[in-house]
């Protein structure tokens, strides 16, 4: 069964950007490290992003405009680097579910930056930024040297697949965008997180025959699995 009970509003309009640049052996993508902060969400390691603000409206349009001009902004603001929204693909979105408390509806958008490209974080609510190639953060992460949120972890092993950005830019941006919304179930030591298309996603049973989407969370760490 699903986690707790439903206790917050309607999510908050978001986005992140994903930028990737040519290295060798592979690709790599920039992380940014969030200063510390009361809630106890210090040192996370994101991509850059934030709430769409109301100058991000200019006039009437679809939610994805919207999320689009945030993500050039935030990106800008955080990280010091400028973008041009039509180089920008539409890779996925994340809605948070119901049962937490702060919400939020993000576009995920994937884009690719010269390797000469330098980065300026903001020093106040950005403290530190790293390239890394995908298996590096990775294998970082469930080392515990640098912790991902799951729908960070999840595009990050989307990214693994890929060797060139222009591939990566090439092969998400023609996908299915997918929506997440995640079921999340309670497991043994941990949590499963149900995915829209995963055959226990309406029900709640991670143990049903059939298509799966998800990600494991147990105290080893992350598993994402899907079936195609």
């Amino acid at each position: 069964m699903g986690l707790g009970e439903i206790v917050s509003d309607e999510p908050r309009a978001s986005a992140t950007v994903v930028l990737v640049r040519d290295a060798e052996p592979a690709l790599e993508l920039l992380l940014l490290q969030r200063a510390p902060r009361a809630d106890g969400a210090a040192g996370a390691w994101v991509f850059p992003g934030g709430k769409v603000e109301p100058r991000d409206r200019p006039r009437a349009e679809d939610e994805r405009e919207a999320a689009l001009r945030a993500a050039v902004r935030e990106t800008h603001e955080e990280a010091g680097l400028a973008l041009e929204a039509p180089s920008l693909v539409t890779i996925s979105r994340w809605i948070t579910p119901e049962v937490a408390a702060k919400r939020f509806d993000t576009w995920f958008f994937l884009g690719a930056v010269p390797s000469h490209e330098a980065v300026r974080v903001d020093g106040s609510e950005i403290v530190d930024h790293r390239w890394i190639q995908p298996y590096t953060a990775l294998e970082a992460h469930h080392a515990g040297e640098i912790r991902l949120a799951p729908p960070t972890f999840v595009t990050v092993t989307w990214l693994a697949e890929h060797r060139r950005a222009a591939e990566a830019l090439s092969v998400l941006g023609r996908a299915e965008t997918l929506t997440f919304r995640p079921n999340i179930c309670r497991i043994q030591d941990g949590a499963c997180m149900l995915y829209p298309g995963d055959v226990g996603y309406e029900s709640g049973d991670v143990e049903a025959s059939g298509p799966r989407h998800r990600l494991w969370a147990s105290p080893d760490g992350y598993r994402y699995e899907r079936t195609r």
